[in-house]
């Protein structure tokens, strides 16, 4: 049985919003590196940052999480794409996520980005997760 890292990354985020924690660590991978950059610059969180130790062999993905007036800026994340069921959208076949207050971060041929950058360019790809 295989371990889904992307499900594990979106949980504990969700754990840290659940605990109210400013921030969040992570084993460290490219993908979840850039998931996280998507996030922040959509304003969903307010920093990562890679934590490397010098007696550690692994690398460490720190996420702070962001709060507006006590209430967590992310609602809910979800994992739209499960490694037993796949799902894949054209470039004109992502909906919007709650009217267009959220996003989903789309894995493209031209690298992971937001649903809104890869209708910009017009490339569809697998719908990795939901956020708003």
């Amino acid at each position: 049985m295989s371990v889904d890292t992307i499900s594990n990354f979106l949980t504990i985020i969700r754990n840290g919003i659940s605990a109210s924690k400013a921030a969040v660590s992570a084993p460290y991978s490219k993908m979840k590196a850039e998931m996280a950059g998507i996030l922040k610059n959509e304003g969903f969180i307010r920093d990562f940052e890679v934590i490397e130790k010098p007696d550690a062999v692994k690398k460490e993905l720190k996420v702070h999480l962001k709060y507006h007036a006590g209430e967590s800026v992310i609602h809910e994340i979800k994992r739209i794409s499960k490694s037993g069921r796949r799902k894949y959208k054209g470039a004109n076949k992502i909906d919007p996520i709650i009217g267009g207050l959220g996003l989903s971060i789309v894995s493209t041929s031209q690298g992971i980005m937001s649903h809104l950058q890869a209708k910009k360019l017009g490339i569809g790809g697998e719908v990795i997760c939901a956020v708003w």
